[in-house]
Parts: C-alpha cells; sequence; structure tokens
C-alpha cells in the first residue's frame, strides 16, 4: 500500500509552525526531514518517527511499527492533531538524530 498525497499534505501543515520541514517522496512513500536530518516518514498513511529517546519520553505509549517489510520498527505518532505537540517533539528529538549522509 502507498500514502496518498493528502495524508503528506495533512502533516506537512501540521508540522508548517517548524521551519526547515521538507520531504522526498520514496517508492510510494515518504520520508520527513527536519533541517536537513530525517524524523521519520509517512508509510501506509501512518506517521511514524526515528524512535529516539527524546520521542520515546515524550511518547512513552506510543506502538512501535515497521514502516514497510525489513525495516527497523519505528514510533507511530497517534496525536497528529496536535500542532504544540508536534512541533515540541520534532524540535527536541534533532539533536539525538544522525547527520545527513552526503550524496555522491
Amino acid at each position: 500500500m502507498t500514502s496518498s498525497k493528502e495524508y503528506l499534505e495533512y502533516i506537512l501543515e501540521q508540522l508548517s509552525d517548524l521551519e526547515g520541514i521538507t520531504h522526498r517522496a520514496m517508492m510510494g512513500e515518504y520520508i520527513i526531514y527536519y533541517r536537513g536530518k530525517i524524523i521519520g516518514g509517512i508509510y501506509d498513511d501512518r506517521f511514524l518517527i526515528k524512535p529516539v529517546k527524546t520521542a520515546k519520553k515524550m511518547m512513552p505509549d506510543a506502538d512501535m511499527e515497521l514502516p514497510y517489510e525489513g525495516a527497523k520498527e519505528m514510533l507511530l505518532v497517534d496525536d497528529v492533531e496536535n500542532r504544540e505537540f508536534l512541533k515540541e517533539l520534532i524540535e527536541a528529538m534533532y539533536d539525538e538524530l544522525p547527520s545527513a549522509r552526503r550524496r555522491r
């Protein structure tokens, strides 16, 4: 299954209080970046983020889900309606995210 453009646009709108949010389409899904670092993505119309310590602490009851077969589990963001929480979450986890790899 692939994610809908409408769900991507909804999540991007929810994250619009953050400067530096970008995305890239990849095989019917979408990778989400914040200030050049991958924070997670949209997979099967679910917003999943990397399971860094801060994110786990801020969402202790979040489900771990596979974005696709063979991938590492990620945290499911259930509360996508809460823009303020999303902003705090993404900003808080930024320093724990690995730097983006340089393309050749």
